[in-house]
């Protein structure tokens, strides 16, 4: 027996660091050696200092999508590795991970990418701070023996070839209660709350009437949305597409409507609050999302096919407008054997969204 904490618990430790300031300390095999990374939306002046003191020069790992802004060269594909300049500090960091003033200041540079060696825990760095549903951004410095420096200094070591596996793979949901609860949709509702086995996010699961395991159930995906959903945003359609699907549901006497957290297209409110800045200087809800360093769409709908399953479904009269639900079903098992439209809630200030949708995200009009 051990008492001490597997991967998951470890990536789980390594988020909550990240999101307090703290380094965390990456462990790779071979040419990769090691390296300590702190979040650049994080950084502290006092941990940049700490930083320089070490042998070598920091790099900021930063996404393809936030280098083409800056016009930075990502020589490593999906992701630019920029050498610190020796006299930037904190706040330079964070303007170059945050796209925040980039149009009253966009001279960031010259901006100067590392080209040499290996950007896998570059790569890692980036994906945990993700993860840790920060701005994808991460100062990076090598360390000749990981495992030591994390030991004297205490800090959270991950290794890599463990991490990769844990990170890119969809969590096992198990279902932790249920419960009936009347709603204004329908009176026999019940519903289900399930948890990764990571002790992740949660999940639920509407369950409307008592639909047939053994036929096509109504259902929905529906992300979470605090502004649309609780407060009644007028910038997208999601609190109407809610209400429903859920009030056409009770209407057939029958339906499941999965509600998955995945705030803002899978980066998280703080970041989906940054993107609503950056459209209210002018961009689209896609190249904002270009411009924070993430791509259109961060979800994983094979969440809800797993819960689907889970309940006992295996096929769906999905209601939906956009086409990557109905592939992500198909493609883990859940069969979608017809696409009910849900077009409600489009208004003057979220009809350019919508379009911007159809435009460049492909959803049918």
């Amino acid at each position: 027996m051990s008492l001490e904490p597997d991967i998951a618990e470890l990536l789980a430790r390594a988020r909550a660091d990240l999101r307090m300031g703290v380094p965390v300390v990456l462990s790779g095999e071979g040419a990769e050696g090691g390296a300590l990374m702190l979040a650049a939306e994080t950084l502290r002046s006092g941990r940049l200092a700490d930083l320089r003191a070490l042998d070598g020069t920091p790099a900021l790992a930063i996404t393809a999508r936030r280098a083409e802004t800056l016009k930075a060269r990502p020589y490593d594909g999906d992701l630019a590795r920029i050498l610190l300049p020796a006299d930037a500090d904190s706040d330079w960091v964070r303007a170059v991970a945050d796209p925040a003033d980039d149009l009253r200041a966009p001279m960031k540079g010259p901006l100067v990418s590392a080209r040499e060696g290996s950007a896998g825990l570059h790569r890692l760095a980036i994906t945990l701070a993700k993860s840790a549903r920060l701005l994808p951004a991460a100062l990076v410095q090598g360390l000749a023996d990981p495992r030591g420096f994390a030991a004297e200094n205490r800090l959270t070591l991950i290794e890599a070839a463990s991490a990769w596996p844990h990170l890119s793979e969809r969590r096992a949901m198990e279902e932790v209660v249920s419960a009936h609860l009347p709603t204004e949709a329908a009176l026999n509702t019940r519903l289900h709350i399930f948890r990764p086995d990571d002790g992740g996010e949660e999940h639920y699961a509407v369950e409307i009437g008592r639909p047939d395991r053994n036929a096509p159930v109504l259902a929905r995906l529906h992300s979470a949305c605090f502004t649309g959903d609780l407060l009644g945003s007028l910038k997208c359609d999601c609190g109407p597409q809610l209400r429903a699907a859920m009030a056409q549901m009770g209407t057939e006497g029958a339906g499941v409507l999965l509600y998955l957290n995945q705030e803002g297209r899978g980066i998280g409110l703080a970041n989906k609050m940054r993107a609503y800045s950056l459209q209210d200087q002018g961009f689209d809800t896609v190249e904002a999302n270009h411009r924070l360093g993430f791509e259109d769409d961060e979800r994983d709908f094979r969440i809800g096919a797993d819960i689907l399953k889970a309940l006992g479904f295996r096929s769906v009269r999905l209601l939906t407008n956009n086409p990557a639900k109905i592939a992500m079903m198909e493609q883990t098992g859940i069969t979608v054997t017809e696409r009910v439209p849900l077009h409600v809630g489009e208004g003057e200030f979220n009809r350019a969204y919508l379009a911007t949708k159809i435009a460049k995200s492909g959803h049918l009009p």
